[in-house]
């Protein structure tokens, strides 16, 4: 390992040379209280910025063995140095000086969601840190000087910034705590029967569409109807209380701007941990909780969607399906398939991004196309055979269909952000007016049909290159020459993880031998990766965050040259 002096020498000897010159730089450098690794040298000051870690050895970081010693506060410590980071970053660094990215210190950015990241690692022997300096230059001329000041100016404030005696231990303990208590609340949602929790005194509604910050003006904070509200005691926060949502079929109603699809959006996001201040940081989901719409235009590959759609004009089979071009209702039969297939327990759907044709079809309509013209078998008579068959739950959206209270096991219904629970009153309804629709879903839902992934349609070559993947922001991942659109990929909140996805759908080449299932791939790739992400890089990476199994299949799902083989129908599977 050489030594801080021997970088200080190298710029030296390299300063107004041509920019290629920074890759004698790289390489290991002992800075006696952390060692600096240059792991990537930029080939061009436009080029993506050059790859950095630091490692701080306990003795002088000195975080106290609880800040990490569960996987919760491990993850959550993580997160919040990469905070500290980011912040010092700022106000430390100098900023762009010089040509194209030349001159910036920065790191992977969380939001408000908490996240297991590979920019801060913290072991019982070092902290790491993986950032990224832009190596200055003016022109495509080194800019010696200024890449001194970084590196022996602005980097070792920021540095210090992440040791635990710089940091403010209250609110750190805060974050781990928060982190700790809604992992707890969420493991606990099975054994009291419930798909979510709410708590009362929650802010749900947020600034904006692209904005997830909280909304902190003219909010009415969340408070649960006596009947659903139930009291948990956190390890941490002691007992807090709030609404639960019952295991079963949902339905969030209410009149337009009454904030139930603010409560959906909520409860879809519950899959994730949330920062203090947040509003949402005891508003949690099962861990596979997916939310399902229309997808206009999607690709579908060789997917069973008959327990929605079958019987076709001219014999055309359902049972394992493709098109280049899905209508709204196919791909909305598709998504829950799919997501049914590698092991969603519960749907969140909102009419207002759902198919009109797939959720409901009327008396009237009915009497007029006779069930034996109309290959759509709507979701309102799949429903309740998808809970009592499959054990999988729904929460769903709904303003204007009361035939979906003959289904439903609890009514919320939204007043002014306030919820209250209607399922005695929508039963009185049902009792007075019967329904004149028929039920068109037979006797059980159907077959959940496994796939196969065939290996050599995960081409991510591009030119010379074997293997060429990047993204664009979080909706699209470039595999290879082709585009994947994750845009009504609803639950992917990061472009870190985005960012993994892409490089994990390549990583799962290797458990693609023609006998393995979809799932079984997609189970084998996140085994691999728990507290180790680096697995689907060849070096370390510091811009990667952790996804769920149900995304990398969704991203799968929609790269347009996917093959899938069946695996075989097995009668009443679920």
């Amino acid at each position: 390992m050489k030594s801080a002096q021997d970088l200080k020498k190298g710029l030296q000897g390299i300063d107004g040379r041509g920019y290629r010159a920074y890759k004698s730089i790289q390489g290991a450098y002992d800075f006696s209280t952390y060692i600096l690794l240059i792991d990537y040298v930029q080939g061009d000051p436009f080029a993506s910025p050059s790859r950095i870690r630091v490692r701080i050895p306990q003795d002088v970081a000195r975080f106290p063995d609880d800040t990490y010693n569960t996987k919760s506060r491990e993850v959550a410590a993580r997160d919040y140095i990469t905070r500290a980071f980011y912040a010092a970053s700022r106000s430390m660094c100098r900023g762009r000086r010089g040509t194209g990215k030349s001159g910036i210190i920065s790191i992977d950015r969380p939001g408000q969601e908490v996240l297991e990241r590979t920019s801060a690692l913290i072991t019982a022997e070092y902290v790491e840190m993986r950032f990224v300096i832009g190596l200055p230059a003016f022109g495509r001329r080194i800019a010696g000087t200024h890449c001194h000041a970084m590196f022996f100016e602005e980097l070792p404030g920021i540095v210090h910034a992440v040791h635990f005696e710089a940091l403010d231990a209250k609110r750190l303990y805060e974050h781990l705590h928060t982190v700790e208590d809604a992992d707890f609340l969420r493991r606990a949602l099975p054994s009291m029967g419930l798909v979510a929790f709410v708590a009362d005194g929650s802010v749900l509604p947020r600034v904006s569409g692209v904005d997830s910050r909280p909304l902190m003006e003219k909010v009415v904070p969340f408070n649960s109807p006596d009947s659903l509200r139930r009291e948990v005691e956190l390890p941490n926060n002691g007992i807090i209380a709030g609404m639960g949502v019952p295991e079963g079929v949902t339905l969030v109603v209410g009149g337009g701007y009454h904030g139930k699809s603010t409560l959906l959006n909520a409860i879809e996001l519950g899959v994730y941990n949330h920062i203090p201040g947040d509003g949402r940081e005891f508003v949690v989901s099962n861990s596979d909780t997916v939310k399902i719409r229309a997808e206009d235009g999607r690709r579908i590959e060789n997917v069973d969607i008959s327990p929605f759609i079958s019987d076709l004009p001219f014999g055309q089979s359902t049972k394992a399906f493709s098109t280049e071009n899905a209508s709204g209702s196919t791909s909305q039969a598709a998504n829950i398939m799919e997501a049914l297939e590698v092991g969603a327990r519960v749907l969140v759907i909102d009419e207002d991004t759902s198919a009109t044709n797939f959720m409901i079809r009327d008396h009237r309509m009915q009497e007029l196309v006779s069930k034996d013209n109309e290959p759509i078998t709507p979701f309102i008579d799949k429903v309740r055979q998808l809970y009592e068959d499959c054990g999988v739950s729904t929460v769903l959206v709904i303003g204007g269909s009361g035939d979906y209270f003959d289904v439903a096991d609890t009514v919320i219904c939204m007043v002014e952000y306030v919820p209250q629970d209607v399922t005695k009153r929508a039963r009185e309804i049902v009792d007075k007016y019967k329904a004149e629709r028929i039920h068109e879903g037979g006797q059980r839902f159907g077959d959940i049909t496994e796939r196969i992934p065939v290996r050599d349609s995960f081409d991510a070559s591009k030119g010379k290159r074997r293997v060429k993947i990047s993204v664009r922001g979080v909706d699209t991942i470039v595999f290879g020459t082709n585009e994947i659109d994750l845009e009504n990929v609803e639950q992917l909140v990061d472009v870190s993880q985005t960012r993994a996805i892409g490089d994990a759908i390549y990583y799962a080449t290797r458990y693609m031998d023609g006998e393995k299932t979809l799932r079984e791939v997609a189970d084998a790739v996140c085994e691999d990766i728990k507290g180790n992400l680096d697995v689907l890089s060849p070096r370390p990476v510091g811009d990667y965050a952790v996804f769920r199994r149900l995304e990398l299949a969704a991203a799968m799902n929609r790269l347009r040259t996917v093959r899938m083989a069946h695996a075989g129908f097995d009668e009443g599977r679920s």
